[in-house]
C-alpha cells in the first residue's frame, strides 16, 4: 500500500483486480499528487479509472480527513440510481455526464466497486469510426482567449496541444480564429497528430481526447477580421467548419511567403 493519509486496502485491491483482469498498471502523472493513480485502457490509451485521496470537505462530506475515491465511467442509466445511494457521489474533477466518484472507506462493497471498474474498462473502449475522408484540407476552428491564453501559449511554443475535432485528420490545415477581443484569424497551423487521449474537464471545457497543432504561420490581427471574412459567407465560428475557396486562396497567398513570427 502507497503510503499516505487515510490510503486503505481497498486501493491495494484495485490495483492487484485492474492488472490480473485487464493489464493496467497504476500511472502517477501529476508530481504533485503522488497519491493520484491513472489506468487507463492499453488499445487506445483512454482513462477507465482514477483513484485520489481527497479530503472529505472537499467533496461535500463533513471533516477535513482525507478518504480514498475512485472515479469511474458511468452510464447515465447507472449514474442516476447511484446517486440516490451512499458512497456515491458526483464526479470529482471529471466530467459529471459520464464519470462518477466512489467512496473507498468501506461504504461501497468490493464486489460492486469491481462491477463498476468492469463497466467502466467496457465504455472507454468507445466506438471505432473509419475516417470519413483521406485527403487532408483546411478547417477554421473558434479559440476563445478568455479561457485559454493561446497567444502565450504559442510564443512558448510552436506545437500545442488543442481540443480535437471529429472533422480532423493528420495534414489539415486548421486556421484558428480568435474571438473577441480580436475576432480574426490569427493562426494557421498543421494537425500533426489527432484522437490522443485526454480526459480533463474545468467549468469552461470538457475533453477526453485532443489533437497536436503546429503553429505555421501568425497573421496581423488586422488582415482577416470578421469583416473581411463575412464576404466570404462567414459570419460567425462556433465550430470547426471548412474554408471557403476563396478565403483559404487569400490565406493562402499571404503566408506563403514564409514563417511570420
Amino acid at each position: 500500500m502507497e503510503n499516505g493519509m487515510n490510503c486503505g486496502a481497498l486501493r491495494d485491491d484495485i490495483y492487484e483486480y485492474a492488472g490480473r483482469n485487464y493489464g493496467s498498471s497504476p500511472e502517477h502523472l501529476w508530481t504533485n499528487f503522488p497519491l493520484y493513480s491513472v489506468f487507463r485502457r492499453a488499445d487506445n490509451k483512454k482513462w477507465y479509472a482514477i483513484i485520489m485521496n481527497i479530503q472529505r470537505s472537499k467533496l461535500g462530506l463533513d471533516g477535513d480527513e482525507y478518504v480514498d475515491v475512485l472515479d469511474v465511467k458511468c452510464s447515465p442509466a447507472d449514474m442516476e440510481e447511484l446517486l440516490g445511494k451512499g458512497g456515491f457521489l458526483p464526479a470529482y474533477h471529471m466530467n459529471r455526464k459520464n464519470w462518477i466518484t466512489v467512496l473507498l472507506d468501506g461504504s461501497v462493497d468490493k464486489s460492486a466497486v469491481f462491477e463498476l471498474l468492469d463497466k467502466s474498462y467496457t465504455i472507454a473502449k468507445g466506438k471505432t469510426k473509419a475516417p470519413t475522408r483521406q485527403r487532408p484540407t483546411s478547417i477554421l476552428v473558434p479559440a476563445n482567449p478568455k479561457y485559454y491564453d493561446i497567444k502565450k501559449a504559442f510564443e512558448e511554443n510552436d506545437v500545442i496541444l488543442w481540443k480535437q475535432s471529429n472533422t480532423i485528420i493528420p495534414g489539415d490545415t486548421v486556421y484558428l480564429y480568435v474571438a473577441a477581443p480580436y475576432s480574426c484569424i490569427r493562426y494557421k497551423c498543421v494537425a500533426v497528430e489527432v484522437d490522443i487521449p485526454y480526459d480533463y474537464t474545468d467549468e469552461n471545457v470538457s475533453m477526453n481526447k485532443v489533437m497536436k497543432l503546429k503553429r505555421l504561420y501568425t497573421y496581423d490581427t488586422a488582415q482577416f477580421g470578421l469583416d473581411r471574412l463575412k464576404k466570404h459567407g462567414v459570419v460567425s465560428v462556433r465550430g470547426p467548419r471548412k474554408v471557403p475557396v476563396g478565403l483559404r486562396k487569400e490565406l493562402e497567398a499571404e503566408s506563403d511567403d514564409g514563417v511570420k513570427e
